[in-house]
């Protein structure tokens, strides 16, 4: 039924013009063409990320969005420090944490958060 239809990440905030620069000039997405502003729809690889004002915004305590980034994680992320992005540290059983970035063997991932406290994640994955 839905195998072959496309879906879309959406994620809440409370100030749509801070997670509109956020989104578009901190990590460097674009606005899909047919956007408005609320809610705000960017293009990210092949899917849409929906962007929309919520009372619930930061709630939720897990992954909202994740990318696989491949061997361009450590480049990514510094170019994400050097915007002023803090990237998060966890106890995870295993792994070793340096410069951002946690390292399980040759998996690395690395998490942060958007204005609204919505969790990010960027991973060596494809």
């Amino acid at each position: 039924m839905l195998k072959a239809r496309n879906s879309a990440a959406i994620v809440a905030v409370k100030d749509i013009a801070r997670s509109r620069a956020f989104y578009g000039e901190t990590l460097g997405l674009n606005l899909a063409p047919d956007s408005g502003d609320d809610p705000t729809v960017f293009q990210t690889g092949d899917t849409r990320l929906i962007v929309y004002v919520s009372e619930f915004a930061g709630t939720n305590k897990a992954n909202a969005l994740v990318w696989g980034v491949g061997e361009e994680i450590e480049s990514i992320v510094r170019d994400l420090a050097a915007k002023g992005v803090t990237f998060e540290r966890y106890d995870l059983p295993e792994a070793t944490y340096a410069d951002g970035i946690h390292r399980m063997g040759d998996f690395r991932a690395a998490w942060f958060k958007d204005p609204d406290g919505n969790i990010l994640h960027i991973n060596s994955g494809s």
